[in-house]
């Protein structure tokens, strides 16, 4: 077992103990055996399963803090802290596929649209049986209840395994903080895209760049980040004290500086991948495009186009299909004749087209190497040299913070092709 795969092992392995605890305090609660077998479900379904690098990155930040392998208690707070990301993920996609009417989430289907979980029912006799699929063929809306249950699941995990810790107040406003912060970025996309109604003049670089900040910069990467800090009690200031000066830190403010930025070169990245890597490489088809998102692409190709290339993208961004908008029968046609690898047909074709003609792979390339530069700049101006103090001018008990923490988030990003 590779050395990766071990550090996911054992990360899961401690999801079983987080669910056991939670379908637990619900038994506790007086809940019914039919309830308790649902949220089980819910927790099964919804929260592993995925990369898990948020939660991973709980741990990897708090082992670089503390400079050395934590112990199994710190562990167990640090896995408890990065489920507890992975939990407002899953609550973040379960609301999410919903609104977005999506079929599939991690090649299976939607939580909503999934088969019912077989729970276990009273029936008239009072002896339980089991309730049939045919009477529950979907979970259906009940999934809007599940995504509130994944959120508060969260707060009884910190009241739990944090009460007595220092920063527990911190760590339980930052979670409020950066959950409202989310759903901020969700209703700029929501209204910036609504479903059925395709306007390149809603979009912007700026309105991407809000969108991609607040609905998955500051939950992606500075949560993770911030969370590892809060754990290892990295204060809010601290001094270095260097032979002929001392500089004084804001080491959370630092931190956002570097992270918000790196979540959205991770998210531009994404959007360029959409349409430039072959689905064998990204391992699903790209939909950026007929699904009408206010992606990195399309708003750059937008201030490089000529006015003849722009009506190109009007009649045919956002469109499932063949024949352009405004051409006879466009309102009604929906089957697409592209190629493999296509999701739109010629609609999608001609856009991506466009995107080749203003050299938008060139545009990227230089983004990215200024992008890498700079943050490689932020990241080398954290001190680590010098006598790292507290506010009374004594020797710190933590270390600071490390440049690793954030070059280990830039290197695996960086030139990645999926």
């Amino acid at each position: 077992m590779s050395s990766k795969a071990a550090r996911r092992g054992k990360f899961e392995g401690v999801f079983d103990v987080i669910r056991d605890e939670l379908v637990d305090h619900c038994k506790k609660e007086g809940l019914p055996t039919e309830a308790l077998e649902w949220y089980r479900a819910n927790l099964d379904y919804n929260t592993p399963g995925g990369k898990l690098n948020r939660g991973l990155s709980v741990i990897d930040t708090a082992e670089i803090l503390k400079g050395r392998p934590l112990t199994e208690e710190e562990y167990l707070k640090a896995a408890v802290l990065g489920w507890s990301v992975e939990l407002l993920q899953a609550y973040f996609l379960v609301a999410d596929d919903i609104m977005d009417s999506s079929i599939t989430r991690r090649s299976q289907p939607c939580w909503y649209l999934s088969p019912a979980p077989a729970v276990t029912a009273p029936s008239s006799e009072g002896a339980s049986v089991t309730s049939s699929t045919h009477k529950h063929p979907a979970v259906g809306m009940v999934a809007i209840n599940d995504s509130f249950m994944l959120n508060s699941a969260i707060y009884h995990l910190l009241r739990t395994h944090f009460r007595s810790h220092p920063r527990y107040i911190d760590i339980v406003d930052l979670f409020h903080d950066i959950t409202y912060k989310t759903e901020m970025g969700q209703l700029v996309d929501l209204v910036t895209a609504p479903e059925g109604v395709v306007d390149l003049a809603r979009f912007s670089l700026e309105r991407h760049r809000v969108i991609v900040t607040y609905k998955t910069a500051y939950y992606s990467f500075h949560l993770p980040v911030a969370l590892a800090m809060l754990m290892c009690n990295i204060p809010e200031t601290y001094s270095v004290q260097l032979p002929q000066s001392t500089t004084t830190l804001k080491p959370y403010d630092l931190a956002l500086s570097i992270l918000i930025p790196l979540g959205e070169y991770f998210q531009v990245q994404d959007d360029f991948l959409d349409f430039s890597a072959t689905p064998e490489v990204l391992g699903k088809i790209g939909t950026d495009i007929v699904d009408n998102k206010c992606s990195w692409c399309v708003n750059t190709v937008m201030g490089l186009c000529t006015p003849e290339q722009r009506l190109v993208l009007d009649r045919n961004y956002g469109r499932k299909g063949d024949l352009e908008a405004g051409a006879e029968g466009a309102d009604t046609e929906q089957k697409a004749h592209g190629q493999d690898g296509e999701a739109g047909g010629l609609c999608e074709k001609r856009v991506k087209e466009l995107y080749e003609a203003v050299g938008l792979r060139k545009v990227y390339a230089e983004y990215e190497a200024g992008v890498y530069k700079r943050l490689n700049e932020l990241i080398d101006s954290i001190p680590e040299e010098g006598v790292i103090v507290d506010e009374h001018g004594q020797k710190a008990e933590h270390q600071g913070m490390k440049r690793e923490v954030f070059r280990s988030f830039l290197e695996k990003i960086y030139g990645r092709s999926k």
